[in-house]
């Protein structure tokens, strides 16, 4: 483990973002899995999600069952430009950036798997490569929720996938993912963030529904 990730292991997060695009027609889409576990954490914990146009986002303040008091955001920039909303949070709060965790969609893990990490590059995904630019690091926790490989013969097969949404059975294991960010949040609070990535981490939504 290196210096820095022993570091943000000591910060209790206090912004949690979900990534996403605004709109109803990208409701309940692969890329939109940030959003809907933000707004799991919403209806969970009694925090309200409204418009807020100085962050240019749904946010809501409140408190976790454990913890401190928590922020909520889902930018409404578009995806592309997440980190716009994401800094304006962190600048009017000072929330420094590893007390900052974003939840978002990854191609690269099956659906019905969940990965946790204290770091890490982008990994081509757009909305945390304007995370991290606006953020000015890559030293964060993110909570990465799998959505699998387009297998579509579509003329641009990546957009068609993220902007497409879940099968019935998909629906099933992602709601339960979901349901572990959630678990995971809370289990942050009381025990720290590694102790949730060593629970969380391996298991597979898909192998016990």
């Amino acid at each position: 483990m290196t210096a820095s990730n022993e570091s943000l292991e000591l910060v209790k997060p206090t912004l949690i973002v979900g990534l996403g695009n605004p709109g109803s027609k990208y409701n309940k889409t692969r890329h939109n899995v940030g959003f809907d576990a933000v707004d799991m954490m919403s209806k969970a914990w009694r925090i309200p999600l409204t418009e807020n146009k100085r962050f240019t986002g749904e946010f809501g303040e409140g408190l976790p069952p454990v913890g401190e008091k928590v922020r909520l955001l889902k930018p409404l920039t578009y995806m592309n430009r997440s980190g716009q909303s994401i800094r304006a949070v962190m600048d009017w709060y000072k929330v420094p950036a590893a007390a900052v965790v974003i939840i978002y969609d990854d191609m690269d893990l099956p659906t019905g798997r969940v990965r946790l990490r204290l770091s890490g590059s982008a990994g081509g995904h757009n909305g945390m490569k304007s995370a991290i630019a606006h953020m000015g690091t890559q030293g964060f926790p993110r909570i990465r929720i799998g959505v699998g490989r387009p297998t579509s013969a579509a003329s641009d097969p990546v957009v068609s996938h993220v902007l497409g949404k879940f099968s019935p059975a998909e629906t099933k294991s992602v709601d339960e993912v979901l349901y572990w960010v959630l678990s995971a949040m809370e289990l942050t609070y009381k025990e720290g963030f590694s102790k949730a990535m060593s629970l969380y981490n391996g298991r597979d939504a898909s192998a016990v529904l």
